[in-house]
């Protein structure tokens, strides 16, 4: 569907124009503005809550004067692929007309006054909007062997949704700086989380790409462990303990069975087959090809992956959640898992497609596992093999200070024995590895200065010219990678930079506060998968280390 067309931004011109685009406070009902030379119309436009309903609802409101609107209708099945058979029923509850497409198990509905009318394997239309008129739609899915639904009530459903958002957020504290962009980040992971199985998203898109024209296509539609337990970290530490107790019922029931069958990421409800594959009949965003569905990452060995989950769980026993008696062997069963894989290289955190290594970040969230055991016994009273795993623990990490710890460069490194940077180094001060201040730590952050921060004063994850990834060079600064930064020299007592470097940050947000995987500073556009749980989740604990600081400075 689509409303009143037009160039944004020229109010002059005579054109239709763009006078705000926002969301109702604390809500994801997206609100449009529109000025025409004839007059002005609200468009309303929101997803549902709390009914289950898969549907998108617009309301078209007139404020003023007269407002032609247009509106196409393009239903395609199978990304692209399908092209349904549609035709025009009668609502069941009002008996108005609605359109209807069905290919296989889908189908979807649109009801509303003034439907378009079919043209060329699309349907168009128009209709005139006056002040104090108002034209509802909803275009809702629903599975093909079952009847048509009738209409939502829009009214009922826009004060429900509304109120669900609101009333989330009530139990928001105050944040100090950062307060709203805080606020809107935790409502993103919230609406990243599935309503009925609790999975929790890196992205709802796929092939948005890392580089325009490039390869980096991938798809960031599933639950990665790692992003799901930062989550769980971000919605603990601000006052969200029961969407934290779901992420942790729901990894239990996605990675219950053999350890051994453990993976990096799972389906929404915890499926395990997410094989990659290419949609050859699609062009890709900017040309940007492959197009792909599913993501091959799933089945590499990444050895931080438990680290992260034992970190997350660690802060939930801390804000008093009791283990229970799958929770606790569970996270045994990790560690065991772990000590197994001791010795296996990997494919890091970034899901580098080259050669499997020892990547320093993933040996330190190995050392991270096996310390979070250990006081889970010392500090919580839990049975387990506490000496065992402070052995494992302490062996690690001497051997990460020989290995990964370049004494001539005065910096860890992005793999063992070697001499390149790595911005996931950023995450050893936060798991406790070192101190921020910690002249290692200290060394690290002026040599990824001098190699990492781009002209425009943004983090790349590394140099892709060395081909560590098995790809072609060339992607733009990651944005998690900044605010990483930001947090560590908030930390070791740089707040000026770390306010200078937040807020050039928070200003690449768009004008709903969401924020992508990378920003391209040349272009002035974001890069990669939007909205990206990893950026809003970084952008948090910045915000978190400024307030820090704040605080500890009255």
């Amino acid at each position: 569907m689509a409303a009143a067309a037009g160039e944004a931004g020229l109010p002059d011109s005579g054109r239709p124009a763009v006078v705000e685009r926002s969301y109702v406070p604390s809500t994801f009902v997206l609100q449009t503005h529109w000025r025409t030379a004839t007059g002005e119309a609200l468009v309303t436009e929101f997803m549902p809550v709390g009914d289950r309903r898969a549907s998108l609802v617009r309301r078209v409101q007139g404020l003023s004067g007269t407002v032609d609107m247009q509106q196409e209708l393009v239903l395609r099945f199978h990304y692209g692929d399908v092209v349904p058979w549609v035709f025009r029923t009668r609502d069941p509850g009002t008996d108005a007309e609605a359109i209807v497409g069905i290919a296989g198990p889908n189908a979807v509905v649109l009801h509303g006054g003034d439907l378009p009318s079919r043209a060329h394997r699309r349907h168009r239309g128009a209709f005139t909007v006056a002040a104090g008129q108002t034209v509802d739609f909803e275009l809702c899915w629903f599975p093909s062997h079952e009847p048509v639904p009738a209409m939502i009530n829009v009214d009922e459903a826009l004060e429900q949704t509304t109120r669900f958002w609101q009333d989330w957020c009530s139990r928001f504290p105050p944040q100090g700086d950062y307060h709203d962009l805080v606020k809107r980040s935790l409502l993103v992971l919230r609406a990243m989380t599935h309503e009925t199985t609790g999975g929790i998203v890196a992205a709802p898109t796929t092939s948005l790409p890392e580089q325009f024209g490039g390869m980096r296509n991938w798809d960031y539609r599933f639950v990665w462990l790692r992003d799901a337990a930062l989550t769980l970290e971000s919605m603990m530490t601000h006052g969200y303990g029961e969407e934290a107790l779901e992420w942790r019922n729901w990894l239990l029931r996605a990675v219950a069975g053999d350890p051994e069958d453990l993976q990096i990421m799972y389906g929404v409800a915890g499926e395990r087959e997410l094989p990659e594959v290419v949609l050859e009949h699609l062009p890709g965003y900017a040309g940007s090809r492959p197009v792909r569905i599913g993501n091959g990452a799933v089945y590499q060995y990444q050895a931080d992956v438990v680290g992260e989950v034992m970190v997350a769980l660690e802060k939930l026993r801390n804000s008093g959640c009791v283990e229970d008696h799958f929770s606790w062997p569970l996270q045994k069963a990790l560690l065991r898992y772990v000590e197994k894989h001791y010795d296996t290289k990997d494919h890091g955190i970034w899901e580098t497609r080259g050669e499997p290594q020892y990547f320093t970040h993933s040996r330190v969230m190995m050392w991270a596992a096996f310390d979070r055991g250990v006081r889970a016994v010392l500090d919580h009273g839990l049975e387990g093999e506490a000496r065992h795993w402070a052995e494992l623990r302490d062996r690690l990490r001497e051997e990460i200070l020989a290995h990964g710890f370049n004494k001539e460069l005065n910096s860890f490194t992005q793999a063992y024995g070697g001499t390149e940077l790595d911005a996931a180094l950023l995450v050893l001060p936060q798991v406790g590895f070192v101190k921020y201040d910690d002249d290692m730590m200290l060394g690290t952050v002026e040599r990824l200065e001098r190699e990492l921060v781009d002209e425009a004063g943004l983090v790349r994850r590394y140099r892709t010219e060395t081909g560590v990834d098995g790809l072609a060079p060339g992607e733009y600064p990651f944005l998690a990678c900044s605010f990483w930064l930001v947090e560590q020299y908030a930390r070791s007592g740089r707040i000026g930079d770390a306010r200078d470097l937040m807020d050039q940050l928070v200003g690449y947000a768009n004008e709903l506060g969401l924020l992508s995987e990378e920003y391209d500073t040349v272009n002035r556009r974001m890069a990669g998968n939007y909205p990206q749980a990893f950026s809003h989740l970084a952008l948090i604990r910045a915000a978190d280390a400024i307030n820090g600081h704040a605080q500890q400075a009255l």
